[in-house]
């Protein structure tokens, strides 16, 4: 480097500014660095510590580093007191109230050290931590996730809002003590730099910067040294955002549709649920205007509401007649309708945070037509009412192919999805729109949860053993047609035939570049001719077919039986290969055969 170069650095003029630079509040907060620089001429090292705010100007006198790295964690001490021994148990080692906001963990070297965020910190705000990433989210009242501190093996960052609203509450300010070294192959003569130490306090910074001759170890000839400490304020109590000290913020509720005037102009009003009237209140006690609305007004809204929703299957959850945020929030919806979504008037203001009623409102649409027969009987006739929806029917088909499959033949007749995949059942639904991509991703949604998860090992089992060998090799639809065919089962024809056109529509269009085998089957369900959400609602209808022939057949006993019939003879069939047996003669009563059979014959 050039010796001017190198005489900016050693005056470490830019790293005061930037250890002076006051962070925004939604800025990350270096609060733990060991840095060695790509240039080797440069060493940084950070470390954070609270001290009691009672403490700050103490803190300032000098500008030695209140707390070390690998200190801060628990300790003891001894003293004497009128002549006696006293031992004492200190948290965090010390005795001055200083506490640590990161702690270095040290395993002697034979495990390796790692760095950590105070648990209290963590405790204090709720912290998940992603461990495939070393990031702690913050999860709101309304389920939004926010990267609030990250962990590196050579830093540690934290929002500083998060630390400033511990500090509040903590009564404590937090000191960033930095130490930064810049070397130089040139002499401080060449540099016209003097050896020798100065000490400066600026508010809440306090440094101290030297200069010193390295007498030629690593090349160097010249140095600098920037020790020193900032502190941060906490935030008032008010802004703490933890109770009892936080101020209360006032709730805010969006305005809906709730009617057209007779120029198509959008009347709406507040979804407060204290401005509108209710059935509970019908001499007007609360004083409501006049004019207010019912708390049961139907609001109505595109289905495209939803999609968000869909699209985080693993944080809500959307049922028939239900939208929820893990336990934080949930309201009834009416989802049982082809183009729309409808909810209280009310409801959108009590049940849903302030953020997802503003999301709401994007797709709110003027009212057409009313609520669904559905969600009138279960809403207001307090009566239970199954679904008309086709994926809600779907789904309970589903749940109860589970329930029988279990009860009936004690294992799945379709594998239940795994955690990854769990979203495809969750997320099965008529499309909002008539896009290829959506229609592509339920195709392949549905073929995961039908075809996919057929139990191959189960099927395999209502094959006679003697024809077992021909279907070695043979994939889901090809054994089960096998199995309903061998068995002389009625009625499955058609049900094999849907599956395999599923199948080929998945292949041919969702997994692959669409080709002429699609366009055959595209003629088929009429994809030319209706609109995709018509044709996936069929699909749909036939999916369901699929699932109440299987439930049909358990419940007859008939898939049962044939597993057992073909288990027998599997089991003789081995057992003569094991003994040899050429005809039916008799038997050695000390030996119960059967059993034997039996058990040989659930392990072929």
């Amino acid at each position: 480097m050039s010796i001017k170069a190198d005489k900016n650095r050693l005056t470490q003029a830019h790293n005061i500014t930037k250890m002076k630079r006051v962070h925004k509040l939604n800025e990350m907060l270096t609060v733990y660095q060991e840095n060695k620089d790509n240039e080797e001429h440069s060493k940084q090292y950070i470390y954070c510590a609270l001290i009691p705010s009672s403490q700050i100007q103490n803190s300032l006198a000098d500008t030695d580093w209140v707390l070390t790295n690998y200190r801060g964690i628990p300790g003891g001490m001894t003293y004497q007191k009128r002549g006696e021994l006293q031992r004492e148990y200190l948290r965090y080692g010390i005795e001055n109230g200083v506490e640590p906001l990161v702690i270095n963990r040290n395993f002697y070297g034979i495990r390796e050290e790692y760095s950590e965020i105070s648990e209290e910190f963590r405790l204090f705000h709720k912290l998940y931590h992603e461990r495939k990433t070393d990031q702690y989210i913050k999860i709101d009242d309304a389920g939004n996730e926010e990267v609030v501190a990250i962990v590196k093996p050579d830093i540690i960052q934290i929002r500083q809002k998060e630390i400033r609203q511990f500090l509040a509450i903590k009564e404590m300010h937090l000191a960033i003590q930095f130490i930064i070294s810049e070397t130089s192959l040139h002499t401080l003569e060449d540099l016209e730099l003097q050896a020798g130490e100065e000490h400066k306090q600026d508010g809440l910074m306090c440094w101290m910067l030297r200069y010193g001759d390295l007498h030629g170890i690593n090349n160097c000839r010249a140095f600098s040294r920037l020790v020193g400490k900032r502190l941060v304020e906490p935030l008032p109590k008010t802004k703490s955002g933890f109770w009892p000290f936080a101020e209360e913020a006032d709730e805010q509720f969006e305005e809906f549709i709730i009617d057209v005037d007779e120029n198509g102009d959008e009347i709406t009003y507040t979804s407060n649920p204290d401005d509108l009237k209710t059935p509970a209140d019908p001499e007007n006690v609360r004083g409501v205007d006049n004019d207010a609305p019912s708390y049961l007004t139907p609001i109505h809204f595109s289905k495209k509401v939803l999609d968000k929703y869909y699209q985080e299957s693993g944080k809500y959850r959307i049922e028939g007649s239900y939208l929820g945020c893990g336990n934080l929030w949930g309201v009834s919806i009416d989802n049982h309708h082809k183009d729309k979504v409808c909810m209280w008037l009310g409801d959108l203001g009590r049940y849903l945070p302030y953020c997802e009623q503003q999301h709401f409102r994007i797709h709110n649409i003027p009212p057409t037509g009313g609520i669904s027969k559905t969600y009138f009987d279960r809403q207001l006739g307090a009566q239970f009412r199954n679904s008309d929806m086709p994926e809600h029917i779907l789904q309970q088909r589903y749940d109860e192919l589970l329930k029988v499959s279990q009860k009936h033949l004690g294992e799945q007749l379709l594998l239940t999805l795994n955690t990854a995949d769990a979203y495809h059942l969750k997320n099965l639904r008529i499309p909002a729109t008539d896009e290829q991509r959506d229609f592509d991703e339920m195709i392949m949604s549905l073929t995961k949860i039908l075809i996919d998860s057929l139990n191959v090992k189960y099927i395999k089992k209502m094959i006679p053993f003697e024809k077992r060998e021909e279907f070695k090799g043979k994939k889901s639809i090809a054994l089960l047609e096998a199995a309903v065919h061998l068995n002389e089962i009625e009625g499955a024809e058609r049900h094999i035939d849907f599956l395999r056109k599923l199948q080929g529509l998945r292949s041919s269009g969702s997994a692959h570049r669409k080709g002429e085998s699609y366009e055959n089957l595209a003629k088929h369900f009429g994809i030319e001719d209706k609109k995709l959400r018509d044709v996936f609602t069929e699909i749909l209808i036939s999916a369901t077919y699929v699932l109440d022939f299987l439930i049909i057949l358990i419940k007859r006993g008939q898939i049962r039986e044939i597993v057992e019939k073909n288990q027998m003879s599997a089991g003789y069939a081995v057992m003569g290969e094991m003994i040899g047996i050429v005809d039916d003669g008799p038997t050695d009563s000390s030996v119960n055969h059967d059993t034997m059979i039996y058990e040989t014959a659930s392990k072929t």
